[in-house]
């Protein structure tokens, strides 16, 4: 029985290829629409994310400090301490190099700091250490149950290792990219180039 009963069987067969064609290019552009509506990053995607939400530190002059205060500013946000052997530097280091990547719009973005060995890393120690990378870096601690919570708000793991007769710090590699808003949108990896983060912070950017 022919589907379509006005027209002939050969132009009915037309039809079809024709409804199949513009349905196709129908989902196409609906598709495009999507990847439009969710950029692509290489970093991790945590758009969404219900953790992360908030902290209060203090900076090296003694301040409290919330995200709050970064409100309208990407914050790149870090755990680690200044006597981290490798780890900390590398991430740091790689900071730097993505704020220069950005050029202008570096100064659309926060670097911080945030201290997982309270014990050692007085406010004196904190600021000089950021210093010697980006003086616009900032660094933050906060009590023995204040860095636990942060940790705990933002997921990430961290510990004490002994070593000989002091100790180091195990903990997670990962930074936080959050938004303007406040709102967790990347966790960057350790192995991730400066170009990557900076081709990552641009998409964010642009797409506001």
């Amino acid at each position: 029985m022919n589907p379509l009963p006005f027209l002939s069987p050969g132009a009915s067969r037309i039809a079809r290829r024709t409804c199949l064609l513009a349905g196709g290019a129908w989902l196409a552009t609906a598709l495009a629409g999507c990847d439009r509506a969710k950029p692509s990053y290489k970093s991790i995607d945590l758009t969404g994310a219900d953790f992360g939400r908030g902290f209060s530190l203090q900076d090296p002059e003694g301040r409290t400090r919330t995200l709050e205060d970064f409100r309208g500013r990407y914050v790149m946000l870090f755990f680690g301490f200044t006597q981290c052997p490798d780890v900390c530097p590398t991430a740091l280091t790689r900071a730097v190099e993505v704020r220069r990547l950005l050029g202008a719009d570096a100064e659309k973005l926060q670097v911080l700091l945030v201290s997982v060995d309270p014990e050692r890393d007085t406010p004196e120690l904190l600021r000089n250490y950021t210093a010697n990378f980006d003086p616009s870096f900032i660094a933050l601690r906060g009590s023995m149950q204040a860095t636990q919570d942060v940790a705990k708000e933002f997921k990430i793991y961290y510990s004490k290792v002994p070593a000989g007769s002091s100790y180091t710090m195990d903990h997670t590699a990962l930074t936080y990219i959050l938004d303007p808003k406040g709102q967790l949108r990347l966790a960057i990896r350790h192995e991730q180039s400066p170009e990557d983060v900076a081709t990552d912070l641009r998409t964010l950017i642009s797409a506001g």
